[in-house]
């Protein structure tokens, strides 16, 4: 079984044309497992890519409310072994407690939603709504997409791999963490503010899709505003709405639909914007 721990491997490939086949160098995006282990419980394995995995693990943890603060984690410890990666965490005795409670058997997948919960209520945590300190000139926006290529450096090579990138209130993009799964670039984003003691981005950019988890994932670490190049889920949709989060997917240069919450952006003198609210 072969481990990696670079994000990226070259692979000779047979690429077939109209006009006939030829040998060629590519660049494949790496896939490994990941375990993740609280106090010495084995709890989830996740598909990841061996890269910024302390902060995805932290991430994780806050995302998924394990933990409700990072000082809730006394250390992380990674360990790579022949199968993949295991992390091990030791949280607070209060939090395994909880954790222990609700302790569920998950198999990650890339792409995966709520990957294998095994009773349908495990799936909906209770909602947090999100008081609305933040603005966003939706005019900046132009700037972030601008900047997208120059943030995607293991895309550009293999074309497998989402982002998912903080904005500051001028569009600029802060920081962005690229995954093969899009759930878990978020986590990494979420965790390498928390463990860096930074407060969530003004608005967080995602080159994918919108679905329920990744609404979820941000009312937990307090992102207010999510913009998408992808389409959004209904269930996305539904607990944007609960949650107090600006929503808007389908961004592109010159046009972007606003989905819930619109009254975080400044949409004057944007004729080409379409809002569904």
């Amino acid at each position: 079984m072969t481990y990696f721990k670079d994000v990226i491997s070259k692979k000779e490939i047979i690429l077939v044309e109209h006009k006939g086949t030829s040998k060629l160098t590519d660049f494949v995006a790496n896939e490994v497992r990941v375990a993740l282990v609280y106090n010495g419980i084995a709890h989830t394995v996740m598909l990841a890519s061996p890269r910024d995995l302390e902060a995805f693990a932290i991430g994780f943890s806050l995302s998924e409310r394990i933990v409700s603060k990072i000082t809730d984690i006394k250390s992380v410890e990674i360990e790579h072994v022949e199968e993949g990666v295991i992390i091990q965490l030791e949280i607070t005795q209060r939090c395994f407690m909880a954790l222990k409670h609700q302790r569920r058997n998950m198999a990650g997948r890339t792409g995966c939603g709520l990957c294998g919960v095994a009773q349908l209520e495990e799936a909906v945590k209770p909602v947090i709504k999100l008081e609305s300190d933040v603005s966003f000139d939706i005019q900046n926006l132009q700037t972030a997409l601008a900047e997208i290529k120059d943030n995607q450096s293991q895309f550009e090579l293999t074309g497998a791999t989402h982002a998912a990138m903080g904005l500051d209130n001028n569009g600029t993009i802060i920081d962005a963490y690229e995954d093969i799964g899009r759930h878990i670039a978020l986590d990494k984003l979420i965790g390498a503010c928390a463990s860096q003691s930074i407060r969530p981005p003004t608005a967080v950019l995602l080159t994918s899709r919108v679905s329920f988890e990744m609404v979820q994932k941000a009312a937990s670490a307090n992102i207010q505003i999510l913009f998408a190049l992808s389409a959004v889920t209904s269930l996305a949709l539904e607990l944007a709405q609960r949650s107090n989060i600006t929503l808007v997917g389908f961004c592109r240069q010159g046009r972007a639909t606003v989905y819930s919450h619109g009254h975080r952006l400044n949409l004057e003198r944007q004729p080409r914007l379409s809002q569904v609210i």
